[in-house]
């Protein structure tokens, strides 16, 4: 992989910084909006490619993990990287508050639930990350409970890994500011009011909060077998261009390929 990922892959050994990661770096831009938007394009059919690959084959399976702070740019990150990519083989799930069902049941439960099937690409619009950073801030779990479920999460993903799953995990990095002009963007154009919830505000108070439970988190559960890289985000265009880069080539890495032919098709002419 490309040596420009290093410093945005979370080391294994438990030694990370979030702050030292800057949400305005664009390490992939090639300094043009232009040149940039025309490689995401390419970038996309190129995924498409891969992706049908990975969906004739029929036997592997792929998890992309995207978490961020609210307005970090997880619908739009899914909206564009994908934007060339066939719904067949490709399915999104986006993870709201526990229902009364998800709550009667263990935390990882209603994941387990929506994991990839054989040949699919599974997007993950929140995740299980939900219950290492939520319950952590509002002191819903100590820390011997916190530590608990990471090393759940660990297992659940080497499970994952071991059947079969690829498991690519970002982290849209974004800055206070940033977050400050995109939810004021929310309330002044009213296109995008429903996006809104004053319930954000809340949360943006907790700031400091929820940057230490991300740093703990990522730092617990980046691993051999599913690490994270925190992907700078304040750059939307940026944004999207790494993660597209990503995921190409880790499915590159995969070495795709599509079935072998029957050969009874041989020198067969439809008439």
């Amino acid at each position: 992989m490309s040596n420009k990922f290093k410093p945005y892959r979370v080391p294994t050994d438990g030694d990370f910084r979030l702050r030292a990661i800057d949400p305005n770096d664009i390490p992939f831009s090639e300094g043009s909006e232009d040149v940039d938007q025309g490689n995401l394009e390419a970038m996309a059919k190129e995924l498409d490619k891969l992706q049908n690959k990975l969906h004739a084959e029929g036997r592997r399976k792929v998890l992309l993990v995207l978490q961020g702070m609210d307005t970090s740019g997880k619908d739009g990150t899914i909206r564009w990287v994908f934007s060339r990519t066939s719904p067949l083989g490709v399915r999104v799930y986006a993870f709201k508050a526990p229902g009364e069902i998800e709550l009667s049941h263990d935390y990882l439960w209603r994941c387990h639930a929506v994991v990839p099937a054989a040949g699919q690409l599974m997007v993950w619009n929140r995740s299980h990350y939900e219950d290492v950073l939520v319950p952590v801030v509002e002191k819903w779990i100590d820390r011997a409970e916190a530590q608990r479920r990471y090393r759940q999460i660990n297992d659940f993903e080497r499970l994952l890994v071991e059947t079969g799953t690829t498991v690519i995990k970002c982290m849209l990095h974004i800055g206070q500011d940033e977050q400050r002009q995109r939810l004021q963007e929310r309330i002044d154009e009213p296109d995008k009011n429903w996006k809104f919830s004053r319930g954000d505000l809340e949360v943006r108070k907790k700031w400091s909060a929820y940057q230490q439970a991300y740093e703990r988190a990522l730092a617990h559960t980046s691993t051999e077998h599913a690490p994270w890289h925190v992907i700078p985000s304040n750059n939307k265009l940026h944004r999207n261009l790494m993660v597209a880069r990503l995921l190409i080539k880790t499915l590159k890495r995969m070495d795709l390929s599509f079935p072998p032919a029957d050969p009874a098709l041989k020198g067969l002419v439809v008439e």
